[in-house]
């Protein structure tokens, strides 16, 4: 009876002890896997430029008028614009949600992109009366006009779009990587299935 009883002890003995050890390295395993998971969203961390440059011819024309509207005086210039446009996504303002017991990461909010013009103004042509000269309101004018003739360029081009699919890229090494480790990636509450839904699930800002 004694040799059953200690035959059962250690049979005991060795099944917690293995379910120690498998939980134990089931643990490690997860850990590793967060660990591993939360460097690649750091690592993806960084600004995704797209760049475009865009060029502007226009004329600016302002007039005064004086003594009853009987005399005016005008000014007037032959504006010649080159913009380089960068358009990217800082990804260090990336949010997400990593829950181990499920093993999902959720994204929670992209960033917006962020458009940034740097335009080279050039004067041509430049005419003005003694009366209406140019002063620094009319080159606040002209930096207004090129910045919103600029952006309706942007719009109609395929900058954002290039943004967009150069963010989806980033975005799947998560995907690859969340895959690989068996874990779900989800966005807006949808799950990630591949490249293509991302594309689909990111719209073109």
């Amino acid at each position: 009876m004694r040799k059953i009883l200690l035959g059962v002890l250690i049979a005991l003995a060795v099944v917690f002890t293995v379910r120690y050890f498998s939980n134990k390295e089931d643990g490690k395993k997860l850990t590793e896997s967060s660990a591993l998971i939360e460097k690649q969203i750091k690592n993806v961390g960084k600004l995704v430029v797209t760049e475009g440059s865009f060029s502007q011819v226009f004329t600016y024309e302002n007039s005064k008028k004086f003594y009853l509207d009987v005399f005016s005086a005008r000014k007037k210039a032959l504006i010649i614009v080159n913009a380089k446009v960068d358009i990217s996504y800082d990804l260090r303002k990336l949010e997400t949600e990593m829950d181990a017991e499920t093993k999902t990461i959720r994204i929670t909010h992209i960033p917006a992109p962020e458009i940034d013009i740097n335009p080279d103004i050039e004067y041509y042509d430049v005419k003005q009366d003694y009366l209406n000269k140019f002063e620094a309101k009319d080159y606040n004018t002209i930096k207004k006009r090129v910045d919103q003739l600029i952006r309706e360029k942007i719009n109609k081009s395929k900058l954002r779009q290039n943004a967009a699919n150069r963010l989806v890229s980033e975005l799947s090494n998560i995907y690859l990587l969340t895959n690989s480790l068996g874990w779900t990636l989800t966005y807006n509450g949808q799950t990630i299935n591949g490249e293509e839904q991302l594309q689909q699930l990111i719209p073109n800002q």
